[in-house]
């Protein structure tokens, strides 16, 4: 029996016409045979007795096809390592290792593939043991996800891939002004007389009744403008006229900073308690204390984009105590919360700013109350009246601005705040600090490599962070600090791809 390719097969020459040898069933024969196919290419088994049966231990790797009773053709499908085996018309098994290999033309085409994305970087892309080993180095992780990406197309690929250390992710710096304005007007209008003729008092209007006290004096409300008195006739009268105006500002501005793709928030208010009752396993239930947040909030997430601008998803937040919607527990007031919040997202240049406005609040009460009958007669009616009128207007105003900041320079002077006078007296001047790399020594935890294992900076970087430290056993692989220079010789850098 012997094994060939698919365009033309060769049988081995046997003496005296005996049949090919069985290595199963001769206990001093060798192992299997070896036979080995490419991937998308086909192998012809000839026997010359008739074939029962063929079976491929692994058929995702290769199949068996029969040709005829005397030839089984086998077709690669994927690259690996396999077991075939034949049975012949005699009761006799033959037992094969199938090797199935790569084929060169599709991996020369994933190497010119990953050679046209980067031209610029050395990787090298290699097919041993039915694995793919990518080596090299890369400028960043995405370069290193689509290499491999690329790299997976022939199987099973192994990242051994190195990426430079990246640059210092860029700061933005979020300058925002909250501006709540709050205006209202009311109106009331009322009459109350208290009369004491014919020996009798009378008390007449609406809300409350004119009557002394066990002192003997009449309480008169602050709101009252108007109080006529004659003693003669024993005639008391309030008369309340208010018209009332007022405006509210309040203002924040905070400054945020962060780097791009991370999030800061904003917080300038306070918290309340809120009691939540939970159950028991007892069948009793229990109070428990959580705290709620109210005030100016303003959380925000900026994106450096590859165009240079920033791209922000912003949530600005205003929330009040709301007492007129307070819920009463147990002698415990909770009160509600009046809130106004946004949630948009932004791409702007460095320094452009945008304006959130038109959150416009809109009440308006009114209320009216007369006494029955007399408060009904068309012009003598208007003194037992009382009509109240309050209109309520607020509007929020949100100005962002974002920015792309750098840090002060070692040696620049830092912003101070300016006091009209001293806090203290006495007091120095100049604030403790810790002592610099004159005194210390060079900083450690910074060490000047170019590139580092891919896996050191993948997880990291989808998480927003970036590493800048090496493993104890890292060697420099570029110059060494200007700080703290050796006159030895620095040792060579680890081969590339050996993830150490």
């Amino acid at each position: 029996m012997a094994a060939c390719g698919s365009m033309m097969c060769h049988r081995p020459a046997l003496a005296n016409g005996a049949d090919p040898p069985r290595p199963q069933n001769n206990a001093n024969a060798p192992g299997p045979a070896k036979l080995m196919v490419t991937v998308g290419k086909s192998l012809i088994i000839d026997s010359p007795l008739n074939i029962m049966r063929v079976l491929v231990s692994n058929a995702d790797l290769a199949e068996a096809v029969a040709v005829n009773p005397k030839e089984v053709l086998i077709n690669g499908k994927t690259p690996g390592e396999t077991s075939l085996i034949v049975w012949q018309q005699n009761g006799q098994r033959l037992v094969y290792d199938l090797t199935v290999r790569m084929s060169n033309t599709r991996l020369d085409a994933t190497r010119q593939q990953i050679a046209r994305d980067f031209p610029d970087d050395n990787i090298n892309l290699t097919w041993e043991n039915d694995t793919a080993f990518v080596r090299g180095t890369v400028k960043d992780v995405g370069s290193a996800d689509r290499v491999m990406a690329v790299a997976a197309t022939l199987g099973k690929a192994v990242n051994l891939l190195r990426v430079e250390v990246p640059a210092t992710e860029p700061q933005i710096l979020l300058r925002v002004k909250f501006a709540n304005v709050d205006r209202s007007a009311s109106l009331d209008l009322g009459l109350h007389l208290y009369n004491t003729s014919f020996n009798q008092a009378t008390s007449t209007g609406t809300g409350y009744a004119l009557f002394p006290d066990p002192s003997g004096l009449i309480p008169v409300k602050t709101t009252t403008n108007i109080l006529l008195s004659r003693p003669d006739i024993n005639l008391l009268a309030e008369l309340q006229a208010l018209e009332a105006k007022r405006a509210l500002e309040f203002l924040a501005e905070p400054n945020l900073l962060t780097i791009s793709g991370q999030q800061a928030s904003f917080l300038a208010g306070g918290e309340f308690p809120v009691p939540v009752v939970q159950p028991s396993t007892t069948g009793l239930t229990s109070v428990t204390i959580m705290w709620r947040e109210y005030g100016v909030r303003l959380n925000f997430v900026p994106v450096v984009t590859p165009r240079g601008s920033i791209r922000l998803k912003v949530a600005p937040e205003v929330s009040s105590l709301d007492y007129t919607n307070a819920v009463t527990i147990q002698g415990f007031t909770v009160p509600g919360l009046s809130s106004r919040r946004v949630q948009t997202e932004v791409e702007l240049e460095s320094g452009q700013s945008f304006v959130i406005a038109g959150l416009l609040d809109n009440q308006t009460t009114d209320s009216f109350s007369k006494v029955p009958g007399i408060g009904s007669i068309p012009v003598l009616g208007k003194l037992f009246q009382t009509k109240s009128v309050a209109r309520n207007n607020t509007e929020l105003l949100v100005v962002i601005t974002p920015e792309l900041v750098r840090p002060i320079p070692e040696g620049q002077p830092t912003p101070d705040i300016k006091f009209p006078s001293p806090f203290l007296k006495n007091v120095p001047t100049v604030a403790p600090r810790q002592p610099g790399m004159d005194k210390t020594g060079p900083a450690a935890g910074k060490p000047a490599v170019e590139s580092l294992p891919y896996e050191r900076l993948a997880q990291p970087a989808k998480m927003g962070q970036t590493p800048m430290t090496a493993n104890p056993g890292e060697t420099p692989a570029g110059p060494a600090p200007a700080a703290g220079k050796s006159d030895a010789p620095a040792p060579a850098p680890p081969a590339a791809g050996s993830g150490k």
